[in-house]
């Protein structure tokens, strides 16, 4: 198959997936959010990474954001992603509970603060889709995959639906997610 072809067939493969999950009901989006937000508290606990990036939620994703300041709670720092530049791997801003928000170029809530910058031990990274190897798809910027690239001792975990579970060939640049972690994780 033809690169061309290989980005036609994730751009449709992508199309239909955010299609699905515009679809699901909110109420139903609200439970399988409960469950992952159990899960990843859950995970917290036992592990206990010294800081975590997180996410704000766009396009219908998985919204874990109730549980953050639970974690930092629990002494784990969080940071929000920040888009630097196209083409650049993220940068990671350190939050906690009160700190202001404001919105970034892409009108996604991040840190109104400049200053402070972490380095995740652990990136939680939402997912338009995944496959049974843990490589995920997502809306073809390729930031996070960057930033891995940047970041290999790094633990990331993708944040999912488990109907949006589905086949497909990574891309050359792809990195396979530690773990993926959906509303049935065990």
């Amino acid at each position: 198959m033809t690169t061309t072809e290989v980005l036609n067939e994730r751009r449709t493969l992508r199309k239909h997936l955010l299609h699905q999950r515009r679809q699901i009901d909110l109420q139903q989006r609200q439970r399988w959010d409960q469950s992952l937000i159990d899960h990843l508290l859950a995970w917290c606990e036992e592990e206990k990474p010294a800081s975590l990036a997180v996410y704000s939620p766009i396009q219908c994703e998985p919204d874990v954001g109730g549980c953050y300041s639970k974690i930092s709670a629990m002494g784990i720092q969080i940071a929000f992603p920040l888009v630097v530049a196209k083409e650049m791997p993220l940068q990671f801003l350190a939050w906690k509970e009160g700190d202001p928000m404001t919105k970034d170029d892409f009108g996604i809530p991040v840190p109104l603060q400049r200053d402070h910058f972490v380095i995740p031990e652990v990136l939680l990274i939402p997912c338009v889709g995944f496959n049974s190897r843990n490589y995920r798809l997502g809306y073809g910027g390729g930031f996070y995959d960057r930033t891995l690239s940047q970041l290999p001792s790094a633990i990331s975990i993708g944040i999912a639906y488990q109907n949006q579970h589905c086949e497909f060939e990574p891309g050359i640049h792809d990195v396979a997610m530690t773990k993926i972690l959906t509303e049935s994780s065990s």
